[in-house]
């Protein structure tokens, strides 16, 4: 019979610290995440119930935080930085990734393009989950394609096409406020159609006059790169 190797105690102890650190080492980074919104309610409210939905465990990964401000196009820019910095004062950390979400609505071409390459410049970047002209062409994406340019009184009427379609209801009426359009979305729509609309609606610009990209959004990326936070647990 082969004789068992005796294993010294304080070597055991010592492999047993190598692994802990090992596993130390390789647990993802705790991140924090700023989102600001230029609504007061349409934007949260999504969020806000998008990170609800998430993943089990992608919480424990990302810290999401949602801050509707009621600015516009460059003025949001310059109040993200600034709660950039108060978050930073008051909690003692650091934010990993600022993004800020906002429409074209009416504001001149210049203002919104602005915006848009102030935050792509600033160091740190922050990023910007865009739309024009308007939040709820995100919503639309998830039932159909468009590629024409959409006023913003045919969104709703577009909406409640879409969702009562899609339920088999005659009776549902869009509130552009509503905390419960993310549940909606998610019972009748299809995020990952959503996603591949944006897609397709971005390639077919190719400048940097943002303010002319219309119909189009960028809050599939933003979207995006939540739920992906899962393959990184």
């Amino acid at each position: 019979m082969a004789r068992k190797i005796k294993i010294d105690n304080a070597i055991l102890k010592r492999r047993a610290r190598k692994e802990q650190k090992r596993a130390q080492n390789n647990k993802p980074v705790r991140q924090y995440y700023l989102i600001v919104c230029e609504g007061e309610k349409t934007e949260p409210n999504y969020f806000e119930a998008l990170k609800l939905k998430l993943p089990r465990g992608v919480l424990k990964l990302k810290n999401i935080d949602i801050n509707g401000t009621g600015k516009n196009t460059v003025s949001i820019i310059r109040e993200a930085k600034k709660l950039r910095k108060a978050y930073k004062k008051q909690h003692t950390r650091v934010i990993d990734k600022l993004w800020v979400v906002f429409d074209r609505d009416s504001f001149p071409p210049q203002n919104f393009n602005n915006a848009i390459n102030e935050a792509e410049t600033s160091k740190p970047k922050i990023y910007c989950a865009w739309t024009n002209e308007a939040f709820e062409l995100w919503y639309l994406l998830h039932f159909n394609y468009y590629d024409s340019a959409i006023t913003r009184d045919r969104y709703k009427i577009l909406i409640e096409k879409a969702v009562n379609k899609a339920s088999g209801q005659k009776n549902f009426k869009y509130k552009k406020n509503s905390p419960n359009m993310y549940d909606i979305l998610d019972k009748y729509g299809d995020q990952n159609l959503a996603i591949k609309n944006s897609k397709t609606l971005e390639k077919e610009y190719s400048d940097k006059s943002y303010a002319n990209h219309n119909p189009c959004t960028r809050v599939h990326v933003l979207v995006g790169e939540l739920y992906s936070m899962k393959n990184k647990q």
